[in-house]
């Protein structure tokens, strides 16, 4: 078996290639869509104080625990046929997929951020109130001055939306050189008894987890050695 998952590994099968890419391309477009919308949600909810945030830090948390199930049953819905946005004819397509992923990421995303900028807010709101930034400047200092724990958070985002299966399962439909990624593709080759697949994309999908969680770690290392700096 060994043997027969190495030869998977470095032989260049086409289809390992392909499902590879696919899972690549999904989850960097949707980590970058979700970062883009979290990220000055979470900045907005973190760094001001206005009427109704509790309300809006409950939902936003609410959405961070969202079941993948769930979020996929929604996006299913608003893209079928009968749905709201049939007619752009998305389901079982990489973008549908993607959708249903920045669903899940962007609260995460936004929600971490929350927490990072609620920090540093205090002294970053009295620096703007006495250089008389305010507005859309604010934000983006706000964003400039937390963004390396920002990388740190679209690293986590990029890390949940790779190792996802429910949702992208329901609105990809796991369709071979189409939709099927390594999450969908190690049930269903399990689920045939094609064990040596399942073990080289599982191989393949450690693999990239462990690059991601390196880089978050040494991110947050260099963090810790530029505040005791």
């Amino acid at each position: 078996m060994i043997k027969q998952v190495l030869e998977l590994l470095f032989g260049a099968d086409p289809e390992l290639r392909q499902i590879i890419g696919v899972t690549l391309r999904m989850s960097v477009m949707s980590t970058l869509i979700s970062a883009l919308i979290g990220i000055p949600w979470g900045v907005a909810m973190g760094a001001n104080q206005f009427k109704g945030k509790a309300i809006v830090s409950r939902i936003t948390n609410t959405l961070m625990g969202l079941p993948p199930v769930v979020a996929g049953l929604i996006v299913f819905l608003i893209l079928s046929r009968s749905g709201p946005l049939g007619k752009l004819s998305l389901l079982y397509s990489v973008p549908a997929m993607v959708i249903a992923q920045v669903v899940l990421i962007s609260p995460i995303i936004a929600g971490m951020t929350a927490n990072i900028v609620s920090l540093r807010a205090p002294s970053i709101n009295e620096t703007c109130a006495g250089i008389g930034i305010s507005g859309w400047k604010r934000l983006w200092l706000t964003i400039k001055e937390c963004r390396i724990p920002f990388v740190t958070t679209v690293l986590a985002g990029f890390g949940r939306s790779i190792a996802e299966v429910g949702a992208v399962q329901m609105v990809g439909g796991n369709i071979q050189f189409k939709t099927r990624v390594m999450t969908t593709a190690i049930m269903m080759q399990t689920n045939m008894g094609h064990f040596e697949m399942a073990v080289a994309l599982g191989v393949v999908l450690l693999i990239i987890s462990f690059i991601i969680n390196s880089l978050v770690h040494r991110i947050q290392e260099q963090t810790q050695r530029d505040r005791t700096a």
